[in-house]
């Protein structure tokens, strides 16, 4: 039996891969390669380069690879573009997930799990934000994925179909055995941003907003390295995989940085200045959000161990600096 991983070439998901890879877990990953990298998975996954929205592909590669669960992370993630587009973000992000979920279901596939978003809050009433916050999305990115989980409550409910939902904080970070990171090209995580304006790869950033009500004026996210979100996806995994009930959990540390905060660190970390202009706010960029993630750690055990705003900077300025030999060739 094998995991099925969409968007496995991915940001988030080649770490996913490798870290199933890593487990013993036969692995099989569904990319069309928009944003991802075959070379950024490990030499045991099988790729298969095609659309999640293309339900016979998805049914073939189920029989023939005797896929048991589906990793889903294939979708779109920018949250301005979401504001630009959001006709694009529904199509990606909710019908094509629809199609994928029809084809698990159609072909014996019972376990499911879903990268979703703390997006799905928007302006959250509280802080922590804990999974039974009321979720009031301001974007169609945010609106896109609580559709998505919508579809997979109802569809556990109708059929023998079990799920876990992750909602995301700010993922960052890279692999810190240095083998994937974040590599599409124009990404706009504020870390990676940063990192790139510090080595050179970027003339210059902006600050999106200096007027919110936080300490600094600044907006104040919750960010978890992506390696501890891998094995949070493991540890959901094993719980579907021991009969576990459907599920949904909060990714994140507890803690929030703010944007200045950040780029602070990253001056510290890269001992280079960061070039950063002050800008408006963004549309749909709530004030402040930081995840109660104290359910996960209870129900699935999960243990962040990279825990540290300067280790989560350094393995991504490492990262960049592995790019950046990899693209001149050296």
């Amino acid at each position: 039996m094998s995991v099925l991983v969409t968007g496995g070439a991915g940001y988030i998901g080649s770490h996913m891969v490798h870290e199933l890879a890593d487990r013993g877990h036969d692995v099989v990953v569904l990319d069309n390669l928009t944003t991802g990298f075959k070379w950024a998975l490990p030499p045991t996954a099988t790729l298969v380069v095609g659309d999640i929205g293309d339900e016979d592909l998805v049914a073939s590669v189920v029989a023939r690879h005797g896929v048991s669960a589906i990793i889903h992370f294939a979708g779109s993630i920018v949250v301005p573009e979401s504001v630009a587009d959001p006709l694009g973000y529904y199509l990606n992000n909710t019908v094509k997930s629809r199609s994928l979920i029809a084809a698990a279901v159609k072909n014996g596939v019972k376990q499911f799990i879903f990268s979703s978003t703390a997006a799905v809050y928007g302006m959250a009433r509280e802080m922590p934000v804990r999974e039974t916050t009321p979720v009031e999305p301001m974007s169609p990115y945010g609106s896109s994925k609580l559709m998505t989980e919508i579809m997979l409550r109802d569809t556990s409910l109708a059929h023998d179909f079990r799920y876990v939902a992750l909602r995301y904080f700010n993922v960052a970070g890279a692999d810190p055995k240095g083998r994937t990171g974040q590599s599409t090209k124009g990404a706009t995580h504020l870390i990676k941003v940063a990192c790139e304006t510090a080595l050179g790869k970027r003339a210059g950033m902006e600050v999106f907003g200096t007027d919110y009500d936080t300490p600094d004026g600044t907006c104040l996210r919750d960010y978890i390295h992506v390696t501890d979100l891998a094995r949070a996806h493991v540890a959901a995994l094993e719980h579907l995989e021991k009969g576990g009930k459907s599920e949904i959990f909060n990714c994140g540390y507890g803690k929030g940085y703010s944007v200045l905060e950040v780029i602070e660190a990253v001056r510290r970390v890269s001992g280079k200045p960061v070039n950063a202009k002050l800008s408006p706010r963004r549309p749909g960029d709530p004030a402040a959000i930081v995840a109660a993630s104290d359910k996960i750690r209870g129900a699935l055990g999960w243990q962040p161990v990279h825990d540290n705003l300067d280790e989560i900077v350094g393995n991504a300025l490492a990262w960049e600096a592995h790019l950046a030999r990899r693209n001149a060739g050296v």
